[in-house]
């Protein structure tokens, strides 16, 4: 493909397609307000963890056709990959967007293709994006074509998934959709499926709606198991052996850019009509201090006073380094005001951003009264007891994932409890 592609935001998505596209012969230019990041990456360094991603970063550089900066440069087709965060009052923040769109419109003349990839509330392309492109004096749909094709894929997985997942592209008018369907095609070997705009941006905040509706019903689930005495994890486990029953798992909070946050866009939208999306996300949300409650508990029934935990993850899910709204940040939150000692610890996150953070396992269970297991990173899936016996104070751990080897921990004189399971509380 001869077309030059300008890629706005070299974070978790814009970064790996970019250089994707960039891997696939397409000349790609990556823009970022990040300096920092900007400098890394022209240096052939990450700023951000993906399985893949380090190879595929030093092939497009060397091959010279990925090129960065602070500023976008005159392309053929413009695609926005910013983050769309929420507000505190959970609105939807669209700063990103709207600046990102701004500074694209020197840019553009007639021909180009501007690509929203963000994750963002229905009719942002319609009522936010299109007002500032109509600034250019470009005919959109016949001068300028403008679509939506939202990222569907997981930290962890990305380029795996860029390459096979299905995509849904929303154009403003059929010729938007075809000519982004056309350019996707220079990698994607899923199918594309080609709608309008404000369908498209539906579709994904539907996805990542979906989801955490399903998590919040397995939620409380493990709630109502605690109080009735058996084994959630069990009891979903053997529920999803009905062919048309697919419930997801209960833990600590739900975390990532998408799925703790999207579905608030369509309460946002609808708040008359959004009822169970704003209850499922209310679910959600109440877990981190539902776990640091039952830490709480735990504690004062082994009569230990003034207790320490090891919290183990600060990512919102296992294996990656994002702790973009990870339920950990507000376990801990919900610790600090309760009054109760901890250190954190992750191995995926390379740098401390929390005060008490640590980069060494060994000085996380220092006079531990007890580990805490808020990641299912592989690195605890395997951690052997006998690595922390030495250090903790008491024998002790809480997996709110279901990821640790019980019989292996127990035997080496552990205490084990597990989010939503009261048919297996170690006897008092």
């Amino acid at each position: 493909m001869n077309k030059k592609v300008c890629v706005i935001g070299l974070g978790y998505i814009g970064l790996p397609t970019a250089v994707m596209f960039a891997n696939h012969g397409v000349q790609v230019h990556g823009v970022d307000i990040n300096e920092k990041a900007v400098n890394m990456i022209k240096q052939k360094q990450l700023h951000i963890e993906e399985e893949g991603l380090q190879e595929r970063l030093n092939h497009a550089i060397d091959s010279g056709k990925f090129t960065v900066s602070t500023t976008p440069e005159e392309a053929d087709v413009f695609i926005i990959a910013v983050p769309s965060p929420i507000n505190e009052d959970k609105t939807a923040n669209l700063d990103y967007v709207r600046d990102a769109t701004k500074s694209l419109v020197p840019y553009l003349r007639k021909g180009n293709l501007v690509i929203l990839e963000s994750t963002v509330p229905p009719r942002t392309v319609e009522d936010v994006m299109l007002p500032i492109l109509k600034e250019t004096n470009l005919e959109i749909g016949t001068e300028l074509f403008v679509s939506h094709s939202p990222e569907r894929v997981i930290p962890g997985r990305i380029f795996e998934e860029l390459t096979n997942n299905d995509r849904i592209v929303g154009g403003i008018n059929e010729e938007s959709a075809r000519l982004t369907a056309e350019l996707y095609r220079t990698f994607v070997k899923g199918t594309i499926h080609l709608t309008d705009a404000t369908t498209a941006e539906m579709v994904k905040v539907i996805e990542n709606t979906y989801r955490d509706v399903n998590i919040a019903f397995a939620n409380e689930l493990a709630k109502i198991s605690e109080k009735i005495g058996i084994n959630v994890w069990e009891a979903i486990r053997l529920a999803n052996f009905h062919p048309r029953v697919n419930i997801h798992l209960p833990g600590p909070g739900v975390g990532g850019h998408c799925i703790a946050v999207d579905p608030w866009f369509l309460v946002e939208l609808e708040p008359e009509l959004a009822k169970i999306i704003r209850l499922a996300r209310d679910t959600n949300d109440s877990m981190p201090e539902y776990t640091a409650l039952k830490m709480k508990r735990i504690l004062e029934e082994k009569g230990i006073q003034h207790g320490r935990v090891a919290l183990f993850g600060l990512a919102f899910k296992g294996n990656v380094d994002d702790m973009r709204e990870s339920p950990s940040l507000e376990v801990i939150h919900h610790l600090e005001r309760l009054g109760i000692d901890y250190t954190a610890y992750d191995p995926h996150i390379k740098e401390n951003r929390l005060s008490r953070q640590t980069q060494h396992i060994e000085e996380a269970v220092s006079h531990a009264d007890m580990i805490v297991i808020l990641t299912d990173h592989n690195e605890f899936k395997s951690l052997q007891p006998e690595l922390v016996d030495h250090k903790v104070r008491t024998k002790i751990i809480f997996d709110t994932k279901n990821c640790i080897d019980r019989q292996m921990w127990e035997k080496e004189g552990y205490e084990v409890y597990l989010l939503g399971d009261a048919k297996n509380v170690p006897k008092m």
